[in-house]
């Protein structure tokens, strides 16, 4: 009998795909698998590092989406809601697939299923938020930047809409707390880094990195949306539910709030 073992991987989506590949290849007795960043070793299991081959996961999602479509959707999804112990949750799922000849994908009566599609569903809600309460204040340098803090890693679902929506400018979206972001230059979109000390908002404060004219159209913006709001008719509770609060402090709109 094969022994069990806890792969350890890099945190991308294509490492664990090679994960699962390795684990169905070797028909390995899988007892964890763990990023490389939170690894810890298990007492009655090996450990094995997983290095991420693009054929082999390639060959996992070829498998997956020939499956299901959806559950493809639904697996990527609830991967980038880092929610610890996703990645076991994530191959329960996908051995069970692969193990059945009809559709799991919306078995909901299985506890597996139900708990990737809320994790999918809660993911898929974010990205819509940060899709629509991103505001991008321009730099002197003239590039478009935002700062978003989002509570799952969406930053790869919204790269497609604004650069599909913002073809015509540079910009910069950075997540503050995974401390990565994507940059478009008229021509492509890539993953970049940055060293920032401080969270760039929407604040009273002014930064050095923006113009005057930038603060300026802030200014009209905040005051054109307050002019609009009549106060007897706002549902603050309503409010919030459609503009968490957590967002507030990214919007212009929300300064004086």
């Amino acid at each position: 009998m094969n022994a069990t073992k806890t792969f350890i991987y890099d945190g991308s989506f294509n490492g664990f795909l090679t994960a699962i590949f390795v684990a169905f290849d070797e028909k390995t007795r899988v007892a964890d698998i763990q990023k490389n960043t939170a690894s810890q070793s298990g007492l009655f299991s090996e450990t094995e590092s997983i290095f991420t081959q693009m054929d082999k996961a390639q060959r996992v999602w070829n498998g997956i989406d020939k499956k299901s479509h959806t559950a493809i959707k639904d697996i990527y999804f609830a991967f980038l809601s880092e929610t610890k112990g996703v990645e076991m949750l994530l191959y329960s799922y996908i051995r069970k697939m692969f193990t059945t000849t009809t559709s799991i994908s919306s078995d909901y009566s299985d506890g597996t299923v139900l708990k990737i599609s809320q994790l999918a569903r809660s993911v898929g809600r974010e990205k819509h938020r940060m899709e629509a309460f991103v505001r991008f204040q321009l730099t002197k340098d003239d590039i478009c930047f935002s700062n978003i803090e989002p509570d799952f890693d969406v930053i790869p679902l919204i790269t497609k809409h604004f650069r599909s929506r913002y073809a015509d400018q540079q910009w910069l979206i950075y997540d503050v707390k995974r401390k990565y972001g994507i940059f478009y230059d008229l021509n492509q979109v890539e993953i970049i880094t940055l060293d920032l000390d401080t969270a760039y908002t929407n604040s009273l404060n002014k930064s050095v990195h923006f113009g005057e004219e930038e603060y300026n159209y802030q200014d009209l913006w905040n005051n054109y949306f307050k002019s609009t709001n009549i106060k007897s008719r706002i549902n603050l509770k309503l409010h919030k539910q459609h503009v968490p609060k957590r967002y507030w402090k990214y919007l212009s709109e929300k300064k004086a709030v």
